[in-house]
């Protein structure tokens, strides 16, 4: 549970420090996914869950 509490804190700042950094091509990201077809997002959700959960368990060498 700490690690997953960790790891959303560093999305958090690293969503931060992009909205802060470049808040003009954040604001058309935001604008772009708006208009996204729910099913392309419901897409890249599943994409980017499975490379994350991917990336983890390679990172921590549980396998």
């Amino acid at each position: 549970m700490l690690d997953f509490v960790a790891a959303l804190g560093l999305v958090f700042a690293i969503e931060g420090i992009l909205f802060a950094a470049i808040p003009g091509l954040a604001k058309e990201a935001l604008r772009s996914a708006a208009e996204t077809p729910v099913e392309r997002m419901r897409l890249i959700g599943i994409g980017s869950a499975v490379l994350g959960v991917a990336l983890v368990w390679l990172v921590r060498g549980d396998g």
